[in-house]
């Protein structure tokens, strides 16, 4: 049994952290889907500034947007759902055979929001309502202006995948934004199943700490911040106040994996994904990580619902002198303004290629 198919046999989804035009011209997510259990997945503003100045796929969509007098974001925004749109029909059947658990397309709001809550709320609404599809997530960082944001959001019927956190205080506050959406929901005598995913970021605890932990400690701080997550991820979903909701028809907010990607040469690179094999969860790949995990990766053991050793080896790293609640907070700054980055290079790319479109054409060349 294929190692994929085997963490999709325990319970835990695999979705791709990558989306091309090539990806989907050629057969490729769908060759990923059939053989290596992919169910569903991510975007944000690097990887499409990546696929956008990286290829050629996109040149005649942007050229005849440009015609049609779009530029910038609405420019972006238009490219984007083509893809995602696709993407999300190819995984409809998914979607519907798992009554709405899997079969997801996630695009996220424009990084410029981060701190605007009414910009967000506003922006979640207006992406959904284009797609016109149900299977579409909309990503909104969990940020403290990303949280009222996903209660209110939440509350109005948008399925959000909350993006960029890094620590089990900073899921808390998402989940529980989660639960009083729905709950606002239920008082309102309306429907509870409004999906969610809330997304933890792993790797880049231990890039951030890779000159200044032991070295006994190499490459565990990730994984422990992860189990500790799990650890109140379950708590939660156990508590009396999550149980109610779910009998009055509410579905789990999954907790989803990101950046799951080993950044150490010297590590393995299945690390992560092997270390956080657990049922009712998802775990985003890269489509490299993806492939190495389909050829030798394994599946010994899931993470334990108390979080193992957690505890005891995050304990090691604030003994070693790290912050760990600042450092929580750095990842989560720095992963906005890396996004905020990639967001102007897409936009500022877009334009400079369209540019070049029309120069070409206008000599002929």
């Amino acid at each position: 049994m294929k190692p994929t198919l085997k963490l999709s046999e325990l319970g835990q989804s695999l979705w791709l952290d990558n989306i091309t035009r090539g990806l989907l011209t050629s057969g490729t997510l769908e060759n990923y889907s059939r053989d290596l259990s992919v169910k569903g997945l991510t975007s944000n503003p690097t990887i499409f500034n990546h696929a956008i100045e990286n290829s050629h796929d996109y040149d005649e969509a942007i050229h005849i947007k440009l015609k049609e007098g779009k530029s910038g974001e609405a420019l972006f925004f238009e490219l984007a759902l083509e893809d995602l749109k696709a993407a999300a029909d190819l995984f409809r059947p998914i979607h519907d055979q798992t009554s709405g658990v899997d079969g997801w397309a996630s695009l996220e709001v424009s990084p410029m929001l981060a701190n605007d809550t009414a910009g967000t709320i506003a922006a979640a609404k207006a992406l959904f309502a284009s797609a016109e599809r149900t299977n579409l997530f909309i990503k909104i960082p969990g940020t403290k202006a990303g949280v009222p944001a996903i209660e209110e959001s939440i509350f109005a019927g948008v399925p959000i995948n909350v993006t960029l956190l890094f620590s089990s205080e900073q899921y808390t506050a998402v989940a529980e934004a989660y639960l009083r959406g729905i709950e606002r929901r239920l008082d309102a005598g309306l429907r509870s199943d409004i999906p969610s995913v809330a997304s933890l970021f792993v790797s880049r605890w231990d890039v951030a700490v890779a000159g200044t932990a032991p070295k006994d400690l190499r490459d565990q701080l990730g994984i422990a911040i992860a189990r500790r997550t799990y650890k109140a991820y379950r708590a939660l979903l156990d508590s009396p106040r999550w149980q109610r909701i779910f009998n009055a028809g509410a579905r789990p907010q999954r907790l989803l994996w990101a950046s799951t990607s080993t950044k150490d040469p010297k590590a393995s690179d299945v690390l992560y994904v092997e270390a956080l094999a657990a049922p009712l969860t998802i775990n985003t790949l890269t489509e490299k990580t993806l492939k190495a995990f389909a050829d030798h990766g394994r599946v010994e053991q899931t993470i334990p619902s108390d979080g193992g050793d957690c505890e005891t080896v995050l304990a090691q790293f604030t003994k070693a002198g790290i912050d760990l609640d600042a450092l929580a907070d750095q990842l989560q700054k720095e992963g906005i303004e890396s996004f905020v980055k990639s967001w102007n290079d897409l936009i500022e790319s877009t334009a400079a290629k369209g540019h070049e479109l029309e120069k070409a054409r206008s000599t002929g060349s």
